[in-house]
């Protein structure tokens, strides 16, 4: 596929519950225009759905087996994804890209293997991160002065995120649900360590927990800040909320 002939594919990722889901969404209300313009990739996931979710259209729920032997057939590439096993349907990916923007919205390590998978370096690219924290945030509170462990501070700022939204969700929390928040809530730093490697960094402060993207008609807060800012990129502006970070921002994990 040569890259005059492909259009862009759209990445956006960061942490669990750092806002994706909702923000796509709501790019499809206050900007059709650009919402229609993107479709969405589909993956195999290893994993249950969520509820709400739909096979085929958030994600194609198959075994961890079957997932696995997807391996053996050079169409598709078999991602890790925390403990879950997701896998792209290589050329369908090249042949929808022929005919318009393609949009991915998930974890940061399954986005990373899209930039970076020999198959798909021709492949024209917007990617986005959202993060909990901002840069300033980030500096501010790495200084010795504070005496703070970033890496014990973001995973409490997440495990309180992902509860609030395991809750909405089912109203109730076995301990598979919330071992399932603390394996998402321990690996936000290190998700967070390979935010440089994206185009963009958007700070959000409002997850998926948060009532400013639907509990009101128009948004308010940082979700208002956050969608503004990612259809400024889809529009090809650069917004006052885009941050660029540089590798080593935040410090190895002790």
């Amino acid at each position: 596929m040569s890259p005059e002939a492909s259009r862009r594919l759209v990445i956006l990722s960061g942490p669990s519950c750092a806002g994706k889901s909702p923000l796509y969404k709501v790019l499809g209300k206050f900007y059709p225009e650009l919402h229609a313009q993107l479709q969405k990739l589909v993956l195999f996931n290893s994993r249950d759905p969520r509820p709400g979710e739909l096979d085929g259209v958030d994600f194609h729920f198959r075994t961890r087996v079957q997932v696995e032997a997807l391996r053996q057939d050079e169409r598709y590439a078999v991602l890790e994804a925390r403990r879950d096993l997701q896998a792209l349907d290589i050329q369908e990916l090249e042949e929808r890209l022929r005919h318009a923007d393609v949009f991915f919205e998930g974890n940061p390590f399954v986005a990373l293997s899209l930039m970076t998978h020999c198959g798909l370096a021709n492949v024209k690219r917007l990617s986005v991160f959202l993060s909990p924290l901002s840069k300033e945030e980030i500096i501010y509170l790495q200084a010795p002065a504070r005496n703070v462990s970033l890496p014990a501070l973001l995973t409490e700022i997440m495990r309180r995120k992902l509860l609030r939204r395991t809750q909405r969700q089912k109203g109730y929390l076995s301990a598979a649900d919330l071992a399932d928040i603390e394996t998402r809530a321990s690996s936000a730093y290190h998700e967070l360590q390979a935010a440089w490697q994206f185009e963009y960094v958007i700070p959000n402060h409002d997850g998926e927990d948060s009532d400013n993207w639907e509990g009101f008609y128009y948004l308010i807060g940082d979700a208002r800040k956050t969608l503004e800012a990612f259809a400024g990129l889809l529009q090809g502006v650069v917004p006052l909320g885009a941050e660029k970070w540089e590798e080593g921002l935040l410090r190895p994990q002790a």
